[in-house]
């Protein structure tokens, strides 16, 4: 998540221009292996503020993505049907503190096994901004409060200590029992802070370490978890990666691929840092905002945030 929208310095018309132009200016020859087979699999509907943030999947073929202009939480299925489990409520000053955005949004979502969603929801205010969970077939309800200037970001849920992790892209990772209860700042290190706009986004737990990105850096850090639980010290993993949302793993180590929302592309990004443009708006991308795998296929959202087009879910494969 990126765009400032209503709150933008110019014109939303200038912004989409650009957008495209920067998309239009990578070839589809720059498209490598080991992603392919690009295609759309779902349409959203903008005008309803389908605006798809983030993913979690089900291992039956259900996607769960946040909507985050819409302030929603949908299923989607293996057929491209969408469902609206929960619309969060509209906080009374419209949102429009919300830090850098000004307008209310959901926005990391996981799953756990028993079917549990947990999101984010950022208003702005203190009655709403923070993590949310959602039992099946149960209503939505905060389970741990953030404070009204943050910005949460990214989620990411660690089954073995039962513990959820929170970027903050005011600069900080925060814990959450997911159980619910108290928000613990768990690191607040430099390399989280943003450099004009928007500082930690993406979030995994992956190899006993909390992975982010730094959307304004265009990074990737690795901050340990220690054995009692509190933050090791954080190290850039990977650079030059200029607008970069969220991510996963691909299975193999330390091997990611990054929505790389501004630009208009997805990177394959190596464990030594380097990277590839796998994925371009040649194939359909519309502003991508995370990525997700299920075996050897790639789910890619775009919320079409500065293209104002066509908001979509992508399916790509893995492999050569």
């Amino acid at each position: 998540m990126f765009t400032k929208l209503s709150k933008a310095a110019v014109s939303a018309a200038v912004l989409s221009a650009a957008a495209v132009a920067m998309a239009a200016a990578v070839p589809a020859s720059a498209v490598s292996a080991p992603l392919s087979h690009a295609r759309t699999a779902v349409h959203f509907d903008l005008a309803k503020g389908q605006t798809p943030e983030n993913i979690a999947l089900a291992p039956g073929g259900t996607a769960y993505v946040t909507f985050a202009k819409a302030r929603q939480v949908a299923a989607v299925s293996r057929s491209g049907a969408v469902r609206i489990l929960a619309t969060l409520p509209l906080p009374a000053d419209g949102g429009v503190h919300t830090p850098a955005l000004g307008f209310p949004l959901t926005v990391g979502i996981v799953r756990a096994h028993d079917g549990t969603l947990y999101f984010l929801y950022a208003t702005g205010t203190a009655d709403l901004t923070g993590v949310w969970r959602l039992r099946p077939g149960g209503r939505p309800e905060r389970i741990a409060a953030l404070p009204a200037d943050s910005l949460p970001n990214g989620l990411a849920l660690d089954a073995r200590t039962r513990t959820l992790y929170v970027t903050d892209s005011e600069g900080a990772v925060w814990s959450v029992p997911a159980s619910g209860g108290t928000a613990t700042a768990w690191s607040t290190d430099p390399t989280l802070a943003p450099a004009g706009f928007l500082g930690a986004n993406g979030l995994k737990i992956h190899n006993g370490a909390v992975w982010a990105t730094n959307l304004d850096k265009g990074t990737i850090v690795r901050i340990p978890i220690l054995s009692d639980g509190t933050a090791g010290t954080a190290q850039v993993t990977a650079t030059g990666l200029t607008g970069i949302d969220d991510f996963a793993f691909t299975g193999h180590g330390d091997q990611i691929i990054a929505a790389l929302d501004t630009v208009n592309e997805v990177a394959l990004v190596q464990p030594d840092g380097t990277h590839t443009i796998v994925l371009t708006a040649a194939d359909g991308l519309e502003g991508p905002t995370s990525i997700a795998l299920r075996g050897d296929t790639v789910y890619v959202m775009s919320a079409a945030y500065l293209t104002a087009k066509d908001p979509n879910l992508i399916l790509a494969h893995l492999g050569d």
